[in-house]
């Protein structure tokens, strides 16, 4: 294996060392930044949005106001086509990470087009540094651990993918492909294909979710090149629905189980396998996705259009702090790095909605906002 990632990393190299030209962004209303908070180096505090449009998706940016509400600074294309999966209403991509911000670049997928685009941030403005394959068919999430990037592709079975970032660029890795073998024949298709890839905190495994398709949590080990074991270690948990991770202080697996809406918490053994810790119901529908917010987590609830509230009360065990209305089809959510806000999608009408986090973590909301042609979409991130 070190043969081909030597090789491909003195491609990408060459290919970093080339500058590409960047898609202009389209007009957008009011001056970005102009009452925006900023940080320590005077960069505005943005809030990214990707629409899924399937004619052509796009990432639309938002500043966040002091009082913690967003105004649209600008609208990027990706160059690439959104994706809906069949059956789906509120959530084309099902799925968890559609969008990733990390060390000044962020990712989207192009479900549509099996792409992934790759921006350059600046503050609210992105450049389009480039266009990559996926190297499967329908990308639905991405994760990240220092110089690896890996991607989830969800149709035929679905298959992780893995890269190399080299300065703002990605090289695939060829022999970093792990198809998932599921049953690419199980409908509705929105609940039958995978959910999430995630790498664990320290970067030693990497965590699959397959929903409703084994209803099981694939586990995968993480050479020191960053290449993936043979085969996964696979925990299933029958009639659980395993949708979306996120992680305590502790390393401990958060994961937001859709057929018993729950939020369930488990710790990972060295071998993969994963041992339970907690669970608690939400009382809520379709509970999809979870988010981490320094000590506490939220869980979106799409059939309820609610966030539920949890505080991390140390050794992977979760105390319920109750249900905050968000909006219809309540999907992906963000929060900000500095745990003030929280943003979360509703997929129902492609908006919106933005909460101060109170200090006991409850959430009271502080605006709304209609992302153009969002409706259905999915991937939000927040500086």
């Amino acid at each position: 294996m070190r043969t081909p990632v030597r090789l491909a990393l003195a491609s990408a190299a060459a290919v970093a060392a080339t500058a590409l030209f960047a898609a202009p962004a389209l007009a957008a209303p009011g001056d970005a930044g102009t009452g925006a908070s900023t940080d320590a180096r005077g960069s505005s505090s943005a809030v990214f949005v990707q629409t899924d449009g399937v004619a052509g998706n796009a990432v639309v940016a938002y500043d966040r106001l002091p009082d913690g509400s967003l105004r649209q600074a600008g609208i990027y294309p990706t160059g690439g086509l959104g994706g809906a999966l069949t059956g789906a209403v509120v959530d084309h991509l099902a799925s968890q990470g559609s969008l990733v911000l990390d060390r000044g670049l962020l990712y989207a997928v192009n479900a549509g087009s099996d792409t992934l685009t790759v921006f350059a941030v600046h503050g609210d403005h992105l450049v389009r540094r480039e266009i990559v394959g996926s190297g499967g068919s329908f990308p639905v999430s991405v994760t990240t651990h220092g110089a690896l990037v890996y991607v989830l592709d969800a149709r035929s079975g679905g298959a992780v993918q893995g890269f190399v970032r080299i300065a703002d660029y990605l090289v695939r890795i060829p022999v970093w492909n792990r198809p998932l073998g599921l049953d690419p024949t199980l409908t509705p298709e929105f609940t039958h294909t995978p959910g999430q890839v995630a790498f664990t905190p320290d970067g030693s495994k990497l965590v699959v979710t397959t929903k409703g398709n084994g209803s099981a949590v694939d586990v995968f080990g993480v050479d020191r090149f960053g290449g993936l074991s043979a085969q996964p270690v696979t925990t299933v948990e029958p009639g659980a629905v395993p949708f979306a991770v996120s992680f305590d202080a502790g390393g401990h697996l958060v994961v937001a189980e859709a057929g018993t809406n729950s939020v369930a918490t488990f710790s990972i053994a060295p071998s993969g396998a994963l041992v339970p810790v907690a669970t608690s119901a939400t009382g809520q529908a379709a509970t999809c996705w979870i988010v981490r917010d320094g000590s506490w987590f939220y869980a979106s609830n799409a059939g309820s259009g609610t966030l539920s509230g949890y505080t991390d009360t140390g050794a992977g065990s979760l105390s319920a702090l109750g249900n905050t209305p968000a909006g219809a089809g309540t999907v992906d959510a963000a929060a900000t790095a500095d745990g003030r806000y929280l943003y979360a999608q509703t997929g129902a009408a492609g908006g919106v909605t933005a909460f101060r986090v109170n200090a006991d973590g409850s959430l009271t909301t502080v605006g709304s906002v209609i992302v153009p042609g969002a409706a259905g979409g999915e991937g939000i991130v927040a500086q």
